[in-house]
């Protein structure tokens, strides 16, 4: 539990970080033909900066904001009291110890304890970011097995457009620029899907969104 000084800061936290985000990006939302979830999902997403998840976070109306919590990795959000702060009492996240021998719990059931307890995530596939030309790298299996757990819940695809060039590996100054974070329809995991169908079905799903494929018209 929140300390009650860090408690009563981080909602002013949050505030300034969202409207700092818009003011570099001018980040707009693109929703799919059926509009904005209605219940519990798990937003997962493509992955090349550290905001990433502010993006989402902050095009995500209100009501949905406030009960949707990132995925991210302990060893970045916990390795200084500003991180721990932003990570575990701004947005909440459910905090991933990526190294296996340190683990004390299992990531796919502290994903699923947050999904029960009303919350939706945002989640990044590809495990790390992806510093790569490829535009997407090799899904882990983390979402098919949370999928498989929970089979009940909306997997929607988000295409995050343009942070990677506001925000550039090494360099601590934003370049303001234009990005737009697309929303997919809503899919879930066939009772019989294999795990290579399903990734490769969402990762599909996910790279459809790029302004690229849409350009190409694929």
């Amino acid at each position: 539990m929140a300390k009650p000084m860090t408690a009563w800061l981080a909602k002013p936290a949050a505030v300034a970080i969202v409207l700092f985000a818009r003011a570099i990006t001018a980040v707009r939302a693109i929703w799919p033909e059926s509009g904005v979830p209605s219940g519990r999902c798990i937003y997962f997403a493509n992955h090349s900066s550290h905001g990433d998840f502010i993006l989402i976070w902050a095009v995500l109306p209100p009501r949905l904001r406030q009960r949707t919590r990132p995925v991210a990795g302990a060893d970045y959000w916990l390795k200084s009291k500003l991180n721990s702060f932003i990570g575990r009492d701004v947005f909440n996240a459910v905090l991933i110890e990526r190294d296996r021998e340190a683990r004390t719990e299992d990531p796919i059931a502290q994903m699923a304890a947050a999904i029960d307890a009303g919350s939706s995530l945002i989640l990044f596939p590809e495990g790390t970011r992806n510093l790569t030309d490829a535009p997407l790298q090799p899904f882990k299996s983390g979402l098919f097995h949370l999928a498989k757990m929970r089979p009940d819940i909306d997997l929607v695809p988000v295409w995050i457009n343009n942070l990677n060039r506001v925000m550039p590996k090494g360099e601590f100054v934003p370049i303001p620029l234009i990005c737009t974070v697309t929303f997919g329809s809503a899919l879930r995991i066939g009772p019989d899907e294999e795990k290579a169908d399903f990734l490769a079905r969402t990762q599909s799903a996910l790279l459809a969104l790029s302004p690229k494929q849409v350009g190409n018209g694929e």
